[in-house]
């Protein structure tokens, strides 16, 4: 089944939401969702399994502790908080490449590198533990398989290797995918109470006919 990127951003952001992010980074990471199917890549795959890893319920844990030298944390680093750093901190690749150590999802990196290139009017590479991506900020190139866990990740300003990608309006989501992010967005919905149900649709109690 096919689904519009309308619908992939806002189950995304729910999912990102359920699974314990903040509100801002659950937006980062629905819009990062959407980049990635847009441009045909799997991108509801890859934020499902970054849910599964349960990196929010620490996130002090899996962001960057410092700037200096290779980007680290004391745990795997999350791709979303690590990717709105590396927005943040664009004109860094200017001066050299910036290395990250111990980085899950790295396919996630993706649409933050895409934000890179765009501002900095250039192509970003990203070569995780050799396997080297490419983004000049409207289209990517990419290996066929991203590692779901990247050891050396380094970020540089480079050269578009490969053909464009093509741009997609829908996409097709695995059903363990599409069930993994409606689990995790299930989270966010309310409970149903007595009240609820008598204020929703339908004739609750009465009955006027």
């Amino acid at each position: 089944m096919t689904y519009s990127l309308n619908e992939i951003e806002a189950t995304s952001k729910r999912a990102a939401r359920g699974a314990g992010y903040a509100w801002g980074l659950a937006e980062e990471a629905a819009k990062a969702t959407r980049w990635l199917c847009g441009h045909g890549l799997d991108g509801t795959a890859e934020l499902a399994h970054l849910l599964d890893l349960g990196l929010a319920a620490a996130p002090a844990d899996h962001r960057p502790d410092a700037m200096q030298g290779p980007w680290q944390g004391k745990g795997a680093l999350c791709p979303l908080a690590t990717g709105t750093l590396l927005s943040d901190c664009a004109e860094q690749l200017r001066a050299g490449p910036v290395e990250m150590a111990n980085i899950a999802i790295p396919a996630l990196l993706l649409p933050f590198a895409a934000y890179v290139a765009r501002e900095l009017k250039g192509c970003v590479v990203l070569d995780c533990d050799g396997h080297l991506a490419a983004c000049d900020g409207y289209s990517v190139s990419t290996p066929d398989t991203l590692p779901a866990q990247a050891r050396r990740v380094v970020v540089s300003l480079g050269e578009q290797r490969t053909g464009p990608s093509p741009h997609q309006t829908r996409a097709a989501p695995t059903d363990q995918a599409w069930a993994t992010l409606n689990r995790f967005a299930h989270r966010t919905y309310a409970p149903a109470t007595e009240e609820s149900r008598l204020l929703g649709a339908g004739a609750g109690l009465s009955d006027n006919d």
